[in-house]
């Protein structure tokens, strides 16, 4: 068997934006305040604070990437930069017939008579994508998990779509390491790897954190919490593994490229 490949970036949607930030932070601090104070017996103390992802780390992400030499990460930007993402949310518009109203047709065949000079129906139907964050999942057996996160609401599969269709593009020309697993769009909420546990634990790799937390109180807690509404998708950016701290305390990841979606 191969060695896997050594990761070093990742293709994401950034969640914060000007007109998330104030959604997001609100509903972390809420959550911290509750997740920290939720006593088990393996964690009197509650969830560890560590273990909260950061505001600036959140993101929904595509797919990762082994970029290993600057050629690599050349190639990867550029073809970052090369994608017609309003012919990509147009195609990710589904075909949907209303019963009691009119056909998709004679709705793409509306906005092409609204479509303004030079805009084709397409172009006309690529409107921006605008997400809600809704509820908490955890990744493994909730009474033994690592991982609890949130996912999109997207009831039309759009978003999905959209996604799935850029991770092909990239995995096409190997800049993606393909995946064997179906994409599963989530914001990561608490991730005990960040944790330290002891001597050797904590971090990544052969190095990862063994805590792991029962999460079942919290998750019947947060089944139904809005963590953001109706917010619009502003960025597809390529970021650096591991999240950096700023001058100002806050952690985010390293951007090595970003376009601005339509």
């Amino acid at each position: 068997m191969p060695p896997k490949p050594r990761l070093t970036h990742f293709l994401c949607l950034p969640l914060v934006t000007p007109t998330s930030r104030l959604q997001l932070s609100s509903a972390i601090s809420s959550f911290r305040d509750k997740a920290t104070k939720t006593s088990t017996p393996e964690l009197p103390d509650g969830i560890p604070e560590k273990a909260i992802r950061p505001l600036g780390t959140l993101h929904l992400t595509l797919g990762v990437m082994s970029l290993l030499s600057q050629e690599r990460i050349d190639s990867a930007l550029r073809l970052l930069r090369d994608l017609d993402l309003r012919e990509l949310l147009s195609s990710s518009t589904p075909a949907v017939k209303d019963a009691t109203g009119p056909s998709n047709s004679a709705i793409h065949n509306e906005s092409k008579n609204k479509a303004g000079p030079g805009e084709s129906g397409e172009v006309a139907q690529a409107r921006p994508l605008h997400v809600t964050l809704r509820g908490l999942a955890s990744m493994h057996t909730p009474s033994k998990t690592s991982i609890l996160y949130s996912s999109p609401v997207d009831e039309d599969l759009r978003l999905y779509k959209f996604c799935q269709k850029l991770r092909d593009i990239f995995t096409e020309v190997e800049l993606m390491v393909e995946e064997n697993r179906p994409l599963l769009l989530h914001a990561t909420i608490v991730n005990t790897v960040h944790v330290p546990v002891g001597r050797g634990k904590g971090g990544h790799g052969k190095n990862r954190a063994k805590l792991t937390i029962d999460a079942r109180e919290i998750l019947e807690d947060y089944g139904d919490f809005e963590w953001m509404s109706n917010v619009r998708i502003e960025k597809v950016a390529i970021c650096r593994m591991g999240a950096q701290k700023k001058e100002d305390g806050e952690e985010e990841y390293i951007v090595e490229g970003e376009v601005e979606m339509p």
